[in-house]
């Protein structure tokens, strides 16, 4: 019989909000038994990462409010609810008996210690050992979580790793207490498919060794798949669904877990959009009302055949090209000597050559570090190379005049990964999506660009009274939307969207992604879409380039890059993409 670690019972979180306390975690219950992995999936705001908190006594109370509710953690044969303990109560479970690996690492690192520093801090606050023998602990666990030169790493900044090892950084953290329970709160989200599917298998394998439980929290099904042996469904603060992997998988009973599994971009068959959770459910009065679709039916009448595919690539191939890029080369100084003179490079793009062509959507494939990013900016000449060619619509950008490019901007925009960060905080969502427009002289007059706003706002499906509102009120999908609009708001006939889907939850991905592409069909423009995900760029993309190490590795149809890869580091790309199999 499996023996209780963690009981959480009718467990009611509520935030205070201008109408009131907003119950943000509902009368939920669920157990962790001891070596179990539990995967707790669900959208932003479904509660989540409010019940991983609670479950740390991590919540700022107040505002916080824990109104309801029980959380037993069971021990030589006793159980102690964690939410009755004091402070220094609490001190004793944090850390010691239970770890958290948070979302974030850069933002949970402190950026002026060193990671050693960091963890010695963590061992010596709950372990009577020396400094000494806590740096051995320390240089035990980075080779432990597969970290390279380990002894190197005790005395580097968070600053100095990349994510995928400041993640694991965060799994050392963690882990160097030995606790029972390790809270992994989407450890994986913004990483590289080959990044996360190393960081799924490393938590496997700790797990198995330590014998410790992981309550595992993403927003991916997929994900789940590769790690959970039980599955958690939460959505607006309550849980709608549990059970085994296979159950959950196999025969879903909820709606909103039927359109969690199937918004994911399939890898069988190409779609002409993706199914949402709107087509499986929809809210009236408060109550969830399920609508009879069958998944198979449904990307049926999606499926679009593979021939027309082929015929309409070969009808846009057959047009000028839009976009030359010759012999790109972008680099950036490495070491200097005693006056100041570089004397290594860094090759961050390196002899890049391809044609993008009109109405063409060209997805840009490969891992962090690959130099996609790179050579999106340096076509937009936001990065100037340093030597090569970049031919647009027979203009060459990398010689134009500064004056000459300022002009040329209102064909060529670019979405940005983070849409936080590349709106301004201070303008309202409405003068940001002006601003472009202003600059360019639009539309002649301040009344026509607001209404031109307005209409930019509802063909990305939000409300007219969002024009008032700032950045921060809206969630990620809608920042996205916004980032979209503002693109659109000079009319371009050349996008670059770089990463722009990669942090979403896949529900809201699947939204901007259909989104994505019935503007591409209403405004035609060329576009190419640089990703990390395979799976992302095969669904939206004509032609994928993958990149690697500043070079292409190999083009091809979408088909034939993941039907027929021809390097061995494209087939890695593809074996990485997380596959549901139970």
């Amino acid at each position: 019989m499996p023996e209780k670690l963690i009981d959480v019972q009718h467990l009611t979180i509520s935030f205070p909000q201008d109408e009131g306390r907003v119950q943000v975690v509902n009368d939920i219950s669920f157990h962790i038994d001891k070596g179990e992995v539990i995967g707790l999936v669900g959208e932003s705001g479904s509660g989540k990462s409010v019940t991983s908190l609670s479950l740390m006594r991590l919540l700022p109370v107040p505002p916080a409010s824990v109104d309801s509710g029980k959380i037993l953690f069971y021990e030589n044969g006793s159980a102690t609810n964690l939410l009755g303990l004091k402070d220094e109560g609490i001190r004793h479970y944090r850390g010691n008996k239970l770890g958290m690996i948070f979302q974030e690492p850069m933002s949970s690192l402190n950026p002026v210690f060193t990671c050693g520093d960091q963890l010695v801090e963590a061992i010596r606050l709950h372990q009577d050992v020396s400094r000494q023998e806590a740096e051995r602990k320390v240089t035990e666990l980075f080779r432990q979580v597969k970290l390279p030169d380990p002894e190197q790493m005790l005395g580097r900044y968070p600053h100095q790793l990349s994510g995928g090892q400041k993640q694991r950084v965060m799994i050392a953290m963690a882990i160097c207490c030995n606790p029972q329970l390790v809270i992994a709160d989407e450890p994986t989200t913004a990483l590289d498919v080959t990044v996360q599917k190393a960081i799924i298998k490393l938590l496997k394998d700790l797990q198995q060794q330590l014998h410790i439980s992981i309550l595992f929290i993403t927003h991916d099904l997929g994900v789940v798949a590769e790690i959970a042996d039980r599955v958690i469904v939460m959505y607006r603060g309550r849980i709608v669904e549990q059970g085994s992997v296979e159950q959950i998988f196999h025969s879903p009973q909820h709606p909103y877990t039927k359109g969690l599994l199937a918004c994911r971009p399939p890898l069988d068959r190409q779609l002409k959009k993706l199914p949402v959770i709107a087509d499986f459910m929809e809210e009236k009065d408060g109550k969830i009302v399920e609508k009879n679709t069958d998944i198979e039916k449904l990307l049926k009448e999606l499926e679009i055949p593979p021939s027309q595919n082929e015929f309409n690539l070969e009808a846009l191939m057959k047009k000028q090209p839009v976009l030359q890029v010759k012999d790109l080369v972008t680099r950036f100084p490495g070491k200097k000597n005693f006056w100041g003179k570089t004397f290594s490079w860094t090759y961050a793009v390196n002899k890049v050559n391809f044609e993008l062509f009109p109405g063409e959507t060209l997805g840009l494939v490969g891992e962090s570090g690959c130099g996609k990013t790179t050579l999106g900016r340096t076509i937009l000449q936001l990065i100037r190379p340093a030597s090569g060619e970049v031919i647009y619509r027979g203009q060459e950008l990398s010689t134009m005049p500064e004056e000459d490019l300022r002009k040329l901007r209102k064909k060529v925009q670019i979405i940005f990964q983070d849409p936080y960060s590349s709106l301004n905080p201070r303008l309202s969502v409405g003068e940001a999506i002006m601003e472009p427009m202003q600059v360019h002289g639009m539309y002649g007059s301040e009344k026509r660009r607001k209404q031109k706003t307005l209409e930019l706002l509802e063909k990305v499906t939000l409300k007219p009274e969002f024009f008032n509102r700032y950045p921060h009120e809206f969630s990620g999908g809608q920042r996205q939307r916004i980032g979209i609009a503002r693109a659109l708001a000079v009319e371009p006939d050349f996008i670059i969207c770089d990463e722009s889907v990669s942090a979403l939850d896949v529900s809201v991905q699947a939204q901007v992604l259909n989104l994505l592409l019935q503007l591409k069909d209403e405004f035609q423009f060329s576009c190419i879409f640089i990703s990390h995900d395979l799976s992302v760029v095969k669904f939206m993309c004509d032609r994928i380039i993958v990149m690697n190490k500043g070079q292409i590795e190999e083009v091809g149809t979408s088909d034939e890059v993941y039907y027929h890869p021809k390097t061995a580091y494209t087939r890695q790309l593809i074996a990485a993409i997380p596959k549901i199999r139970v």
